[in-house]
């Protein structure tokens, strides 16, 4: 059966080659261009929402919108047109630690191991660029791979496993109440029948072998991407675990965009695109040198 699968994930791989690195780039940016759109029509509520939280003043809450929107949509635009990778990398880096702070996101476990786990994506995006920087010299000889892309890989992988551990539940409820009270802050928007709504669609009770077989499945496919072991095709298991997931429970155009709750699910949505990015990433670079993997080629 395993060796079965092994043979259908290379055989997807060589189909999409060509195509999987452009389609991982534009799910992994899809967060950060969604929420730089977002900055530009919630300009005002935004800017509102930080000066009141910071005491900051209209201009500081100004220019943290403003920087918010060129640092996430231009570094959307770098890492697309494949110019200045590093740098729009290291830009958008910048924008996650400056949003963990002034949305408080460093006391949200949930929210703060996403925040990793799209750093994580970032990391192994930079080993990509790293990648075809190198290619560019393909005559001259080398020593082998490079150790900085190699435990960049290594810590893109780690950091993407918290965005499953987030998802792999051990009670009644699938997400913590914590996680609404942020995206609130985040939407600065909240109301009564919003709550309810949103209550009502995840807090439904999951009978517990279907939870349990999930947690199993969950968490022995994050093991493999973290240790390196059948990383491609663990990593494509994930990918379209997480897909089903993310159409099921965050389908945002569903729900009528005057809603708060369009943003809401929205938010969520594009965050987790950008993890199954990462996860394409992984597929179409191979776990690194630092992997079981790679291990088993010495042996």
């Amino acid at each position: 059966m395993w060796k079965s699968q092994c043979i259908a994930g290379v055989r997807f791989l060589r189909v999409t080659k060509q195509y999987l690195p452009h389609v991982a780039r534009l799910c992994l940016i899809s967060t950060f261009l969604e929420d730089g759109i977002r900055m530009w029509f919630q300009w005002n509520e935004q800017r509102d929402y930080i000066e009141a939280t910071w005491s900051c003043g209209y201009f500081l809450a100004t220019c943290f919108v403003l920087l918010n929107l060129i640092g996430q949509i231009g570094g959307c635009v770098l890492v697309l047109s494949r110019n200045f990778v590093q740098y729009a990398c290291f830009g958008l880096f910048g924008i996650i630690a400056l949003q963990t702070v002034a949305y408080s996101i460093l006391w949200d476990l949930k929210f703060l191991m996403r925040n990793l786990a799209l750093g994580g994506g970032l990391l192994l995006l930079l080993a990509e660029s790293r990648s075809e920087g190198k290619s560019m010299f393909a005559g001259v000889p080398s020593m082998g791979e490079s150790s900085p892309k190699q435990y960049m890989q290594l810590g893109g992988r780690v950091l993407l496993v918290l965005m499953f551990m987030t998802l792999l539940h051990f009670d009644s409820s699938f997400f913590s109440v914590s996680r609404f009270e942020r995206f609130s802050k985040l939407c600065v928007q909240s109301d009564i029948v919003w709550h309810l709504q949103i209550i009502q669609k995840h807090f439904i009770f999951k009978p517990l072998l279907p939870q349990i077989l999930q947690n199993m499945v969950g968490t022995a496919l994050i093991i493999l991407v973290a240790v390196g072991f059948k990383t491609k095709l663990a990593a494509l298991t994930l990918v379209v675990w997480l897909l089903a997931i993310n159409v099921y429970f965050n389908a945002f155009w569903t729900v009528p965009a005057y809603k708060p709750m369009h943003d809401f699910l929205k938010y969520d949505f594009f965050q987790t695109t950008s993890v199954i990015g990462g996860l394409l990433l992984v597929v179409a670079l191979g776990p690194g040198g630092v992997s079981m993997d790679e291990k088993k080629k010495e042996w």
